[in-house]
């Protein structure tokens, strides 16, 4: 019943003085503002402006539809300008979730260096711990996610970020300190301290003692990487980590730390990006930033290529 075009006459005619100055507002002749006029009074059912006053008044019904045009058309407008910003792509949404404990060492900066380059992007960052992050991806509710655990879903890409090296960490005066890199047997009397998550999401189980066939003596979880180190320290325990989240305790002494397997477990941090979305340029910023700025801040890293 009522369009835009008239919630814009009605506009004009409460900002102009006269029936010709609104007509020339709206790019009308008078002739054309007055039978728009009419059709809108003749759909309404209802006198909407009284014609022979200066400036023009509205009647009760004239006023109602006038406080709707003030409340929809800065919407409009507003919702116009996103859309011409995102097909400039210069705006548009950015929801990320981790799947890794230990990433807010290097995210945050990114995001930070990212926020300073595209400040009309919608930024926002969830753990993937308490919900399945990649098929949430998949649907559209998120828009990237990081991950060292790619599955294969219809739509969705991985762009390495880099790779790691996983360690175990052991307290300084444990016998495994002194070996030169760690077997699964040797874990077979040990209690595991790993990240409160499925088995099937570390590679300590997926690629180093389920291949083996060996089960640690007992597990223990932690969600915080500092709380873990402790844990090690003390002798509670020995934990399996990525090399560049123990860089900051082996630094200072807390712990040590050995390969798992002469040839040791090796991964790859991925950022999962729908499809339709890799080719956006806030997109491409954010994944060339989180490249540069891993390498620049993680140790024993290899940047991905």
């Amino acid at each position: 019943m009522i369009e835009l075009r008239h919630l814009r006459t009605l506009i004009a005619l409460r900002d102009c003085s006269s029936m010709a100055e609104a007509a020339e507002r709206v790019s009308l002749t008078q002739s054309a503002l007055s039978h728009q006029l009419k059709d809108l009074e003749t759909r309404t059912g209802t006198i909407l402006v009284i014609r022979k006053t200066r400036p023009l008044r509205f009647t009760t019904a004239g006023q109602r539809l006038l406080n709707l045009a003030s409340d929809i058309l800065p919407m409009v407008r507003s919702a116009e300008l996103d859309l011409e910003r995102l097909a400039g792509g210069e705006a548009g949404r950015l929801h990320l979730a981790i799947e890794c404990h230990s990433c807010y060492q290097w995210l945050m900066p990114t995001i930070d260096e990212f926020r300073n380059h595209w400040p009309d992007v919608e930024l926002d960052l969830a753990s993937g711990f308490n919900f399945a992050p990649l098929p949430a991806l998949q649907r559209g509710d998120l828009d990237l996610v990081v991950t060292s655990d790619p599955e294969e879903l219809a739509g969705v890409a991985y762009i390495p970020l880099f790779r790691y090296e996983s360690l175990l960490a052991v307290a300084n005066q444990h016998p495994l300190a002194a070996r030169n890199h760690i077997e699964p047997e040797d874990l077979s009397t040990e209690i595991l301290i790993s990240y409160p998550v499925e088995r099937s999401r570390l590679d300590i189980f997926t690629r180093f003692l389920d291949p083996a066939g060996v089960e640690p003596l007992a597990i223990r979880t932690s969600e915080l990487t500092v709380m873990m180190m402790q844990l090690v320290a003390s002798g509670r325990g020995v934990s399996a980590l990525p090399n560049w989240a123990l860089d900051e305790y082996l630094e200072k002494g807390y712990v040590s730390a050995r390969p798992l397997s002469r040839d040791g477990v090796t991964g790859t941090l991925f950022a999962a990006v729908r499809e339709d979305q890799l080719d956006t340029p806030f997109m491409q910023d954010f994944l060339l930033t989180a490249k540069d700025i891993s390498a620049e801040t993680l140790s024993g890293i290899e940047r991905a290529r």
